[in-house]
């Protein structure tokens, strides 16, 4: 599998998506992202003075080589969604787009009709779609017929750092599609993302974990290898699980004197006992 995370057009090789809101400063913000190795930041169009965004204090600090990906947070409808879309392809020159559609301000849920709309459009226009949708199977795959770059299925509620609270439904996300898919929102520790990478995941997008930290320097270089390792752990395969212990220096095989000086060969029980269950 190759190690360059590929969305649309574009190439990264960090596998780490950060978001540059909550922190406590423009300083903080610049420091947490150079150190989290990431090339691609999401940042809210809103935040932004769009008259004049080469004004913008947060663009100018960027570490070098990191790219924007546009939000469409504070849209509820997809026709909303798509002139901010529009909006930042024009002022920021990049056709990357996080779709980002909430249903109510309450669960901060994704409205998966409206993203699905808007991500048909929006593709015909030419972007490089990535939507924030639910944990669901059929919504995925109809954003990935719809021509989306790749899904980004929720953990957990935005900004609640529960983790991933359902694994096996992102597992067989992860099975049925061919685009990437980036776990977004929810996570709340390093653990968490590399949880989600050994799962098979393409990559991950941190934002309140790190800013919200009581050190989000040293949180977000905690965030960048806990993905590198998950990334690693996950192509190199785990050992199956079993029912029974297994050791860690075989015994079988091995040449044992019985009581009478004579040769045997030793065969634990516990072996025997996995062998006939996993072949019943």
């Amino acid at each position: 599998m190759s190690e360059i995370l590929n969305l649309g057009q574009h190439r990264f090789q960090s596998r780490l998506l950060t978001g540059t809101g909550r922190f406590s400063s423009l300083e903080q913000t610049v420091d947490a992202l150079t150190a989290s190795g990431s090339e691609l930041c999401t940042v809210a169009l809103r935040r932004l003075p769009l008259d004049r965004p080469e004004g913008s204090g947060l663009l100018k600090a960027l570490p070098p080589g990191m790219r924007l990906l546009p939000n469409t947070a504070g849209a509820t409808t997809a026709r909303e969604a798509i002139r901010i879309a529009h909006l930042a392809r024009e002022a920021l020159e990049t056709d990357l787009i996080k779709l980002e559609i909430l249903a109510d301000p309450v669960t901060l849920y994704p409205h998966n009709a409206e993203t699905l709309r808007a991500a048909i459009t929006l593709v015909e226009d030419g972007f490089t779609v990535l939507p924030y949708c639910g944990d669901d199977p059929v919504i995925c795959r109809e954003l990935e017929a719809a021509g989306c770059a790749a899904v980004m299925p929720l953990a957990a509620p935005i900004g609640s750092g529960l983790g991933l609270l359902n694994p096996q439904t992102l597992s067989l996300i992860r099975e049925l599609i061919e685009i990437p898919m980036i776990v977004d929102a929810g996570i709340g520790s390093p653990a968490d993302a590399l949880q989600a990478m050994e799962l098979g995941c393409d990559a991950v997008l941190v934002n309140t974990a790190i800013a919200a930290a009581q050190d989000p320097v040293g949180m977000a270089k905690a965030f960048r290898l806990a993905v590198e390792a998950g990334r690693l752990s996950f192509l190199s395969g785990r050992i199956p699980k079993r029912r029974y212990a297994t050791a860690s220096s075989p015994e079988d095989g091995l040449s044992v004197a019985d009581d009478s000086g004579n040769s045997a060969q030793t065969h634990t029980a516990a072996s025997r006992l996995e062998e006939d269950a996993w072949s019943s």
